[in-house]
């Protein structure tokens, strides 16, 4: 590359395009490739033989071009901003439906942000919790994060996506209930994942609110299973419907939109709508030559194809953008990362790359040594926004930032050659003669990278970078010939996990799968503190069982019976914690709190007992005229419910008692 600048002078004009948008230009240099106008022709045909805007077409048309799952590809239909235009899908327009979800989103997210939408305590939402994974968590997290000044004035969003239970954890320790609105994305609402989280977000709510009508005014769902929807306590006109023909790593411009328009307002959510479909608009018109995410695709499949590059690095200089290029790490990973052709034929040649960056300059105290230095060729996309959202200390830390953007781009490209080393070593007075550390400074230089240079980072231009992104992926499956639009690669590891999911419960060893599946398993079952690890018999009652419940987390175990004497165990490996005298009669029932604290015992010597759990200590002693049969804890461990039997002409009795008084 270095000789080609040298050779032409004009190279940066003839290979960047200036983008005029609604919103400020935006530049697109390609310049520092290793391409000349022989290879771009040839990619250009490459292109039209592939037959990629005939494909391009039909995906705008709404034609089912995701041929394994027979469905349409239309999430630029939900960004359509044009309002004279229908798109059908089997003969019906669904611009209708989109305007209609759209308008319901406005409504809602207003509402929440203006304090209209009230909790169960009558005040307003300061906090939401987006909960979903993929699709429905990656592009709603990057785009908050990257639009987060557009959001000071929202409510605070928070993402939990993770089944690891640490997820939520961290992020329910930080918030109050009565403050909290919950988003649940799962369009099945069966999402293993997903619906575990909002169980225990629904636990952890319920456990301060108490009564279950209150869920419908903290959770609401983005999902079209209306039956399971109702049925875990949210109102079905709280339910955000979108479609099948929307995949979900192209989701984020639908109703899984929801916490974006809610953090930034729905008039930004709609500007980065309008950023889209401006991004839309130029790839459906713009010839191959001049059309910017068909070039950033042919470049990619150039590197990808004919030089053996594996990975392509996204490296945005915004501290906002730190999570761009982890979204589209599923954006492209989980579009390309294919191997069969559309008849079902294998591939004989590489398709999707890895997609990997963090921003910048943070990387270039991490990994950029490799990409200047290291044996693998790595195209980079560097993002530069011209403006900062913080011009802190007079732009300086910005003015450093943009410099080693420019700089990093030119080293890239030029490299160090060993007479130009040699020439510094001599400049500084240092013997260049059997200097080994000659050679250890000089850099080949020729690395590939694409500059995206734009005014600001605003919901306008983050839509217009997004779509773009979307657009160079679809192009790339057209020419491999592979669906960009299923995910079956994610499915298998899901079937496993239900497979397994019970045999992690297993006292005996368990033989069904490989050895090292096996192996790995029996260890964990050997290590594990839930449940047995082999049989454990528990002797400490003398006469009958008559009730046992396990506590919340599983780990103690509450027995009751004839002997009189309630009895708690550790069921990991059977030690009794404690067995507690003071009932004169069968304990009949026995059940323990949300969190542990307290146990209480109904008996038939007519008195019910509360019991702390750690001292073994009797708190509270209830009495009646008749043996008590029954008690239970509310959900929220606040208040105990139990009944006294019918005797001596007294029929039978519920009480209710608060414990904290």
């Amino acid at each position: 590359m270095r000789q080609l600048f040298s050779e032409n002078a004009q190279r940066f004009d003839k290979y960047h395009i200036k983008l005029e948008t609604t919103d400020g230009p935006i530049l697109f240099d390609y310049s520092k490739n290793i391409i000349n106008d022989e290879i771009l022709k040839e990619l250009f045909q490459l292109c039209r033989e592939r037959k990629v805007e005939e494909y391009r077409r039909k995906m705008f048309d709404g034609e089912k071009i995701n041929f394994t799952e027979g469905r349409a590809v239309l999430h630029t239909a939900l960004r359509n901003r044009s309002h004279q235009k229908s798109i059908n899908v089997d003969g019906a327009d669904v611009m209708p439906d989109v305007h209609r979800v759209l308008d319901q989103m406005k409504k809602f997210s207003n509402s929440v942000r203006n304090g209209d939408w009230k909790g169960y305590t009558n005040e307003a939402i300061k906090d939401i919790v987006n909960i979903g994974i993929g699709g429905s968590d990656l592009g709603p997290l990057m785009v908050t994060e990257a639009l987060k000044p557009y959001g000071k004035d929202g409510p605070h969003v928070h993402f939990v996506s993770n089944i690891d239970g640490t997820h939520i954890n961290e992020v329910l320790g930080k918030l109050q209930p009565e403050h909290t609105l919950f988003i649940i994305a799962s369009k099945t609402f069966t999402t293993q994942e997903t619906i575990t989280n909002a169980e225990t977000a629904k636990e952890w709510f319920l456990n301060k609110a108490g009564n279950k009508q209150h869920v419908a005014k903290h959770f609401v769902a983005l999902s079209t299973n209306t039956k399971l929807v109702t049925e875990f306590g949210i109102a079905k006109e709280n339910m955000f419907e979108f479609w099948d023909w929307v995949g979900g790593r192209y989701s984020l411009w639908s109703a899984i939109g929801l916490s974006i328009s809610c953090s930034i307002g729905f008039n930004n959510f709609e500007q980065l709508l309008n950023g889209a479909y401006e991004m839309d608009q130029h790839f459906q018109t713009e010839k191959l030559e001049t059309n910017v995410p068909v070039i950033m695709a042919l470049l990619g499949i150039w590197y990808n194809n004919f030089f053996g590059s594996e990975t392509q690095a996204i490296l945005p200089y915004d501290q906002y953008m730190h999570r761009f290029a982890a979204y589209f790490q599923q954006g492209d990973m989980e579009s390309n990362g294919k191997y069969r052709t559309e008849n079902g034929a294998q591939v004989d040649y590489s398709t999707g790359p890895i997609i990997w960056g963090e921003p910048g300059t943070n990387g270039q105290h991490a990994f950029y040594q490799l990409i200047h230095q290291g044996t693998k060729l790595i195209p980079c996309d560097f993002i530069a926004p011209i403006e900062t959202h913080n011009p802190i200390r007079n732009h300086i830390h910005h003015k450093i930032l943009l410099a080693n953007f420019l700089a990093q781009t030119e080293a890239l490209m030029l490299g160090k050659t060993q007479k130009e080393v040699e020439d510094e070593f001599q400049k500084e007075g240092q013997d260049i003669k059997n200097n080994a550390l000659v050679y250890h400074k000089v850099f080949r230089g020729n690395r590939p990278t694409n500059s995206i240079v734009l005014t600001r980072i605003t919901p306008f231009t983050l839509g217009y970078l997004i779509a773009l992104y979307e657009h160079k992926i679809f192009v790339q499956g057209a020419i491999w010939n592979i669906n960009s639009f299923d995910q079956f690669g994610v499915e298998l590891g899901k079937q496993l996990a239900k497979i397994i999911l019970p045999e992690l419960d297993k006292v005996k060893p368990v033989t069904t799968h490989d050895a090292s599946t096996n192996g790995l398993l029996n260890f964990i079952n050997s290590q594990r503190t839930w449940g047995p690890r082999k049989p454990i018999l528990l002797q400490a009652h003398d006469r009958s069982i008559t009730k046992i419940r396990y506590n919340r987390e599983g780990d103690l175990l509450f027995s009751s019976g004839k002997d009189k004497v309630p009895s708690v165990w550790y069921s990991v490996n059977g030690e009794r914690l404690g067995s507690y005298n003071g009932h004169n009669g069968t304990v009949w029932c026995i059940d323990v709190n949300w969190d542990t604290t307290y146990f209480v015992s109904a008996a038939a010597d007519s008195t019910v007992k509360l019991w702390d759990v750690q001292t073994g200590q009797i708190k509270t002693t209830y009495g009646h005229e008749t043996p008590c049969r029954t008690c239970a804890f509310s959900y929220d461990g606040h208040m105990v419910l139990y009944s006294t039997d019918e005797a001596m002409g007294r029929p039978c009795e519920l009480f209710v008692v608060d414990i904290r008084s």
